[in-house]
């Protein structure tokens, strides 16, 4: 049987879960509603994933039209795990690296399973071919690290898309053995997101790459973070409920992040703020701030998540300008995030970030994912008549 007919996945086809997830891992209690019905967020009801990996965890990816979920992992593994109704998940394949596995992602019909990895390399994993462990399929390398990778369909013929501490993309066709183009950076590549026909790159220096992938071969533009410090993640958005168009959040070390449109005739709806930042105590102008290790947009309401090296996760509308919820500290840093196809689960690393250096990774510090049961109006925009 073809494994993911072992997982009981149907490429193309909508969960069979999909109707029962506004009460998924249970309903909440009156106090939860309660504390829902505030900006601050309630995490009593989330659910660990079961036999996480065993060291820090860089990636989490759900498929794009099922609830199984893909990690990346600093123990040179790649996993999937399967999340059931009740928030209950089980291990369903592991793979094996010859390096740290940087990230993860899945090909657009959620069929295949791509990593990139420490140890130069990308890798394929064809779930029809019911291999549920092992190195997977060699299709991509460059002279560094690959940091990043995303999908894409060019033709109707899956393609991947790398980026690398050598400070190129490549782009591949999974026919060939050989780039099918590459793109030469500004400097080393450390986040990547792609929605639609936008690619956004964000690479040491603060330099942002945008490619229009009509025309894939080169940078439509590039400019340098309007953030002061170095860049942490990019994700990308398409529209929003004031008709904007496209363009890409950016997450700093300097706990900040930035809305940036594509279009120089909206640079006036461009912005920035602070987040995952703490208060120092009796010190009134001083705070402690956090790294944004990631960003997510909701799938339906085009709201979207911070995470931090805080330890919290936050909601917010951009177009409001508008934090939705906060939620309390979860035991360490966030490393990664994730909402599932509908919108209905949240998926967040709670894991050592390497942002203190190898000294501070240490055995006690906790590798776990935990999910997290979206609400109907969790991450709901706020009403809007008109644009800004």
């Amino acid at each position: 049987m073809p494994l993911y007919g072992y997982m009981g996945y149907v490429p193309n086809t909508a969960s069979s879960t999909d109707t029962s997830m506004a009460g998924i891992f249970g309903s909440a209690t009156a106090s939860n509603a309660a504390a829902q019905s505030t900006t601050q967020g309630d995490i009593t009801n989330d659910r660990q994933l079961s036999d996480p990996p065993d060291d820090s965890i860089s990636a989490v990816k759900f498929s794009p039209n099922a609830n199984f979920l893909a990690l990346s992992s600093w123990n040179k593994q790649m996993s999937i795990y399967q999340i059931m109704d009740d928030g209950s998940s089980a291990g369903k394949a592991r793979y094996e690296f010859n390096g740290p596995v940087l990230s993860t992602q899945w090909s657009k019909d959620g069929t295949k399973l791509f990593g990139g990895a420490a140890d130069n390399t990308a890798r394929m994993v064809d779930l029809a071919a019911n291999i549920t462990s092992g190195p997977g399929t060699t299709v991509g390398g460059h002279d560094q690290p690959i940091r990043c990778i995303e999908t894409m369909e060019h033709n109707g013929s899956p393609m991947l898309i790398t980026g690398s501490w050598d400070k190129t993309i490549k782009y591949w066709d999974l026919r060939q053995q050989t780039p099918a183009a590459t793109v030469q950076c500004k400097d080393r590549v450390y986040s990547m997101s792609l929605r639609k026909q936008l690619l956004a790159v964000a690479c040491a220096d603060r330099w942002i790459e945008m490619i229009n992938l009509n025309d894939p071969g080169k940078s439509a533009r590039t400019i340098q973070s309007p953030l002061k410090w170095q860049t942490r993640v990019v994700s990308c958005f398409q529209g929003g409920q004031t008709g904007d168009g496209e363009g890409f959040a950016i997450g700093s070390i300097e706990g900040r992040c930035a809305i940036q449109y594509v279009d120089d005739k909206q640079s006036s709806n461009n912005f920035s703020f602070k987040c995952h930042r703490q208060n120092i105590q009796n010190q009134r102008d001083a705070a402690n701030v956090y790294p944004v290790n990631a960003i997510s947009f909701h799938p339906e309401h085009g709201t979207f998540s911070t995470a931090g090296s805080d330890g919290t996760f936050h909601f917010w509308d951009k177009d409001a300008k508008h934090r939705l919820k906060g939620y309390p500290e979860v035991g360490g840093t966030i490393s990664a995030t994730d909402f599932n196809h509908t919108g209905t689960i949240f998926a967040y690393a709670v894991t050592y970030d390497w942002s203190k250096g190898y000294a501070h990774n240490t055995p006690q510090y906790p590798n776990k994912v935990m999910l997290h049961p979206i609400q109907p109006d969790e991450c709901k925009p706020r009403p809007t008549n008109k644009k800004r």
